[in-house]
């Protein structure tokens, strides 16, 4: 007789740190977090970010903790750890949302912004995990969600910093599981297909004569579900994640892609 009921999936009680979430991905699944019961904390890299942020949550009804944080700073990152345990609690969930993406061409990259990149894009979700996996340890439970990419599988022109670092990512979620994975946390990615956002929207603009933006054409063309994703989409995949009900799912990545991954594309 199974034991299983719908309550799995509430966070009612649960604490979330969701980095980089004031505004676009990160702060959809904080919404989605949030609507089913956590509490959240999110920071900013900078104060005129958490403000917009901030305000955009009050706007939700959201009461939420905001904290500037420079995720790449261990220094830093310990202390808004140390801070949301005193003022909400053990953080039950880490989703590690922050990124950053350059398209350079590879051999005009610098060796400085290849750097960043995968210091924003992976040493920094080692650093959060670190942070909040010896409380969780304490705990008996905890979830780590990482954001990872497509490009966690496909790469792409003038993206090498960031699919190196997202492949990477990809590998620190499936070692995160196997070595906590006994320690009753589990840690897993999605990795979003293209979304919707801010960020993308001039890849979606019509030409002045109505006609598609070719990056669109191409991205609508390998995409079987034949549209962009939107913030929406992620909710429920990192909602599942986050909950109860996955506590044997562990070291997987959840690619919310539209069929992207799946499909070889349309023959020209």
């Amino acid at each position: 007789m199974s034991n299983f009921n719908m309550e799995s999936f509430s966070l009612k009680g649960k604490v979330a740190l969701v980095t980089g979430a004031s505004h676009g991905i990160g702060m959809a699944i904080a919404e989605a977090l949030h609507q089913a019961g956590a509490r959240i904390a999110f920071n900013s890299s900078s104060e005129a970010g958490l403000e917009k942020g901030l305000a955009a949550y009050k706007e939700l009804g959201m009461e939420v903790k905001g904290y500037v944080c420079d995720v790449c700073d261990e220094e830093a990152v310990r202390k808004m750890v140390a801070d949301i345990e005193k003022e909400l609690g053990i953080v039950d969930i880490l989703v590690n949302n922050a990124g950053i993406i350059r398209r350079i061409p590879m051999t005009e990259m610098s060796v400085d912004e290849f750097r960043k990149v995968v210091d924003t894009d992976l040493n920094a979700p080692f650093i959060l995990s670190k942070a909040v996996i010896p409380s969780m340890i304490k705990k008996g439970h905890g979830k780590i969600i990482n954001i990872c990419s497509l490009m966690s599988e496909l790469g792409r022109e003038t993206v090498s910093a960031y699919a190196a670092a997202k492949g990477g990512l990809k590998m620190l979620t499936r070692n995160i599981c196997s070595e906590f994975g006994e320690a009753n946390i589990q840690c897993n990615g999605i990795g979003p297909g293209y979304i919707a956002t801010s960020q993308t929207a001039p890849l979606r603009e019509r030409q002045p004569d109505g006609s598609r933006h070719p990056f669109d054409s191409f991205i609508v063309a390998k995409t079987p579900a034949g549209r962009w994703g939107e913030p929406d989409d992620l909710k429920g995949p990192a909602v599942f994640l986050a909950s109860d009900a996955s506590d044997f799912v562990n070291g997987q990545i959840l690619y919310v892609d539209g069929g992207i991954t799946a499909y070889i594309g349309k023959q020209p």
